[in-house]
Order: C-alpha cells, then sequence, then structure tokens
C-alpha cells in the first residue's frame, strides 16, 4: 500500500485526484497505466479489478467488478471482450464514467455501449495513443485536397506476430477517416494478388504486415505524379496507449453523458 498511501499525502490532495478503478491491472496493459499513474501526481489507482485477486501496485484488488465498493471518478477497462457488458453494467449502476480500452468488441457490444453513453460518459477510440488521434485529425484536413489532386491513398500498417486480426483496428480507423473526409467516395481493398487490373483512383489500399515485436507501426501514404507524402506513426511501447487511457479518464470527469473519443480529448 506504500504507493498509494504516499498518493495520498501528497501536496494536492487524495481527494482532488482522479481516482480510477482499474479493470484487467494485472494484465499488460493495467501494469503500465499503473505504473504511468504512480508519475501522475492527478491521479491515482483507488483500486483493481482482476480474476487472480491480487496485486503488486499498492491499492485494494478485486477479482469481479461486482464487488469493487470503493469510491471513484472513472473506470478504466483494459480487461477481456467478454467482461465488458458486466463492467458497462457497474458503471452505470454507480453512475461511473467509462474509458473503455478494450479491443475485438462485437456489432452488438459497440452498439450497447452506445446504449449506455446516454446515461453516463463513456469514451471508446479504436487507438488511445494522442499521436494517432492527432494523426486523424491532420487527416481530416488534407485528405481531400490530396485526393482532388490525384494523389492515391494507401495504408501500410505492421504489427506483432502474434496479433490475429488483420487489418488492425486503427488501420480501418485511419481509412474511415479518410472515407469520411471524402464522403464516402472510397473502397477499400485489402488484397491486390488476385487482381490483375489497372489501379482505381476511388481506393484506399490497406495491407497489413505481421511479424517480430512490433507494437504498432502505421503508415499513410499519399503517392502523387513525381511526389510521395507519407504520414507515419510509430508506437515503440504500449505506454502510449496507457498514458491515453489516463488522460482519458481526467477527461471524462465531470463531464455529461456521451459518446467520446480521444479526438474530444485533444480538442
Amino acid at each position: 500500500m506504500k504507493s498509494f498511501l504516499r498518493k495520498q499525502c501528497r501536496s494536492t490532495g487524495y481527494y482532488n485526484m482522479v481516482k480510477i478503478i482499474l479493470h484487467g491491472c494485472n494484465g499488460r496493459m493495467g501494469r503500465m497505466v499503473t505504473d504511468i499513474v504512480n508519475d501522475d501526481p492527478d491521479a491515482v489507482i483507488a483500486a483493481g479489478v482482476d480474476i487472480a485477486g491480487e496485486g503488486s501496485g499498492g491499492f485494494p484488488v478485486f477479482r469481479d467488478i461486482s464487488e469493487c465498493d470503493v469510491s471513484a471518478d472513472c473506470v478504466i477497462d483494459f480487461g477481456a471482450a467478454p467482461a465488458v457488458d458486466k463492467v458497462a453494467a457497474y458503471c452505470l449502476s454507480k453512475d461511473l464514467p467509462l474509458v473503455e480500452c478494450t479491443t475485438g468488441l462485437s456489432d452488438e457490444q459497440l452498439k450497447s455501449l452506445k446504449d449506455v453513453s446516454e446515461r453516463i460518459p463513456l469514451l471508446k477510440s479504436a487507438n488511445m495513443s494522442l499521436g494517432i488521434n492527432i494523426l486523424q485529425k491532420v487527416l481530416k484536413q488534407i485528405s481531400g485536397v490530396l485526393y482532388e489532386a490525384g494523389f492515391d491513398i494507401e495504408i501500410v500498417e505492421k504489427h506483432h506476430r502474434t496479433k490475429v486480426d488483420a487489418p488492425s483496428g486503427t488501420a480501418l480507423a485511419l481509412a474511415d477517416t479518410i472515407r469520411d473526409s471524402l464522403n464516402d467516395k472510397m473502397e477499400y481493398v485489402y488484397d491486390r494478388s488476385q487482381v490483375r487490373q489497372k489501379r482505381d483512383h476511388g481506393e484506399i489500399g490497406i495491407s497489413a504486415v505481421r511479424g517480430g515485436t512490433i507494437v504498432g507501426d502505421h503508415d499513410v501514404i499519399f503517392a502523387g505524379h513525381d511526389e510521395v507524402i507519407t504520414l507515419s506513426h510509430r508506437a515503440y511501447s504500449r505506454g502510449v496507449f496507457a498514458k491515453g487511457a489516463v488522460l482519458a479518464a481526467k477527461f471524462l470527469k465531470d463531464k455529461g453523458p456521451g459518446y467520446y473519443d480521444m479526438s474530444d480529448v485533444i480538442g
């Protein structure tokens, strides 16, 4: 409990901090969130939830979120997809904001989260990285200009060898950002190996690479006549996603009900 007690004694005062319930606290991302919060004078982990029921973060850990009776300002969820409905129900019952970071959710679960957001503040983004969300903001500004100037658009994403889904959710989110800015003109093309024909200008090519321990690389390529513009984002550790989650928790405190994403956080 040392780190927890030390935080309560800081000059900012425990009650002025954003108090977080961390669901999935013993997982890889949960441990990263804990490390980041331990160095943040404006946030504290009030409690954790993990099926193991133990932790070394210096805060109480519950096996199930329904057992958690600790007062908090927000829940950050880095747990498994099957538990998302229970986490959302808990937040509804406690009137707590929710930063939902779990990936691989079904369409039904995503719709359910939208319904939940009508009653509590809820933030869900395809990628919690501040950098990726800045990249999306830039894409909204430049995609239309470059497309009309004749530039073709390709997205290449790279991830570690154990990632099972392809393309990544982030690559699709980047493509969606571009397509939305072009009034849904574009068609996604994932594989050209069976198509022996000239590339159509109304395409966004999306390619996936899997190998090694790559955390996450995304390149958006605008290829024009005699010039190429490439916007790139490299995640060198998963800490960038944890930082974004903590930033989102601070943002949601005192917000009204609604479905937010990281673009709302960065303004």
